[in-house]
């Protein structure tokens, strides 16, 4: 590769990449894995996100859109014949795939930073443990009796200043009389109430999650200008919760057939979660650990998990700075997320920092970016500065996923390509070129039938191009 006197590579120079040459080092990587860029019929787009889950029992509890389905983990372990041992996820959100190892008889550990995922993984655990008969009555005595309905004591919402003003008057007094009279429950009720409330806050709320931040209805009175949004049926509080008790309730009376395809409680795989960033904790596990690793981490696609959560986070009394320290250590998937200092992190980090130095492709993207923000051609100057954090993470999190796998494991990753400022983003190919350098084999890129579409804006000014839904399957050198 030629390198000119000054030791600079070629797309390091400081005349823009244009989007002709990053189509050419794009086509360049892409031939270099054709033979292993699949199109699987089997998968669909539900199976790759909340959808499947939907009717499914335990899993329908919550609503977290973010996560893969029940049935694409299963459909993993089955077709990859990953019967026994441990696997880790390090983006566990809600905990799909831990639970799902479990009932398989598979240790799963996950590692999961926003509490609102921590606070489910760990209330299903509780219910899967079994609950006490006593627990159960109160229950359904709660969604007999609605005792909050004449409850004289209040316990005013948590709010943040995102979320003021997100319930109806009537919903909101509701919800505080529910908090009151959970007080008087012993310890396991109050927290499968409070569980219970964080399932339905969306429902009853003004709000949709809708990637970036949450939309606001316009009975709420927050909207602005001539586009209104119109969320459709707001629930009443009481019908709400009283439905989700209803549904917690007739799963557990099921048994625990209905948490999958577990043979036997005493077979149920251990499940361990930690909470915090998978950047932190990851470095301080062994090598050679896991027998495979399922994951789905945040995509580059702006979205803040703060905001889109924000109502449960306010009800789990996340203050506004906890908010802002959340923000900055999740992985840099927004344009408000600082430059991460990786090398101080972990100096074991400098191979996968190189790794990413040396991506043609990706150096030409980010080259492009900077140029269009220079000339003030993006909507938001920080997107140059979240793409090249979230590269640079990953090539970390890659690396440290190839030394926690044992020898001839697997690594199962669901991941979008993304499209920013005319530039599609191989977000797989990359990815892929990373793993291979840093101790991975890349055994398939399992593509879904019809591409996703790119943003209507993205639409309106570069035209109607599909982006590639992948799941990547590396295995361990």
């Amino acid at each position: 590769m030629r390198i000119d006197q000054s030791g600079v590579l070629p797309w390091q120079t400081d005349k823009a990449t244009d989007l002709s040459e990053i189509a050419r080092l794009d086509q360049q990587l892409e031939r270099r894995f054709s033979d292993r860029i699949v199109l699987e019929p089997a998968l669909s787009r539900s199976l790759v996100s909340f959808q499947a889950n939907k009717s499914r029992s335990a899993y329908r509890w919550y609503k977290y859109k973010e996560g893969f389905s029940a049935a694409l983990v299963e459909y993993l372990l089955d077709r990859w014949q990953i019967v026994e041992g441990r696997i880790l996820d390090p983006f566990a959100g809600s905990g799909t795939a831990l639970f799902v190892a479990s009932d398989l008889g598979i240790d799963a550990d996950g590692i999961e930073l926003l509490p609102v995922g921590q606070q489910i993984v760990r209330c299903r655990e509780m219910i899967e443990r079994g609950l006490d008969d006593n627990t159960i009555a109160r229950l359904h005595e709660w969604r007999q009796t609605r005792p909050w309905k004449s409850a004289a004591e209040r316990v005013p919402i948590a709010e943040l200043r995102i979320t003021q003003g997100a319930y109806p008057p009537e919903t909101k007094a509701a919800i505080e009389r529910y908090l009151g009279a959970i007080r008087a429950e012993q310890p396991t009720v109050q927290t499968l109430l409070r569980f219970a409330l964080l399932c339905v806050l969306e429902s009853v709320s003004y709000t949709r999650k809708d990637g970036q931040y949450l939309r606001w209805d316009y009975r709420s009175g927050r909207t602005r200008g001539n586009k209104k949004f119109d969320k459709g049926v707001i629930l009443d509080f009481d019908a709400a919760i009283v439905g989700k008790l209803n549904e917690i309730l007739q799963d557990v009376s099921n048994g625990l057939s209905v948490f999958g395809n577990r043979r036997t409680k005493e077979r149920r795989g251990k499940i361990h979660l930690i909470g915090g960033s998978c950047l932190d904790i990851m470095p301080q596990m062994p090598s050679g650990t896991y027998d495979a690793i399922v994951t789905s981490p945040p995509y580059c696609n702006r979205y803040d998990y703060t905001r889109t959560y924000a109502l449960e986070l306010a009800m789990l009394g996340i203050s506004e700075a906890e908010i802002v320290d959340l923000r900055q250590r999740m992985l840099s998937c927004t344009v408000e997320n600082r430059t991460k200092n990786l090398l101080a992190m972990n100096p074991a980090w400098h191979r996968a920092i190189a790794v990413a130095d040396g991506n043609a492709l990706l150096q030409a993207i980010l080259s492009h970016l900077e140029s269009q923000r220079d000339a003030g051609d993006l909507n938001n100057s920080g997107i140059p500065r979240m793409v090249r954090g979230y590269f640079y993470e990953m090539a970390c999190m890659v690396a440290e996923a190839a030394r926690l796998l044992k020898r001839n494991a697997l690594l199962f990753m669901v991941n979008d390509n993304v499209r920013y400022a005319g530039v599609s983003i191989s977000v797989d190919l990359i990815f892929s070129a990373f793993a291979e350098q840093l101790g991975l084999d890349v055994e398939a890129i399992l593509v879904l039938p019809g591409g996703k579409g790119n943003s209507s804006q993205q639409m309106g000014q570069h035209g109607r191009e599909p982006l590639r839904k992948c799941i990547y399957v590396w295995r361990k050198q």
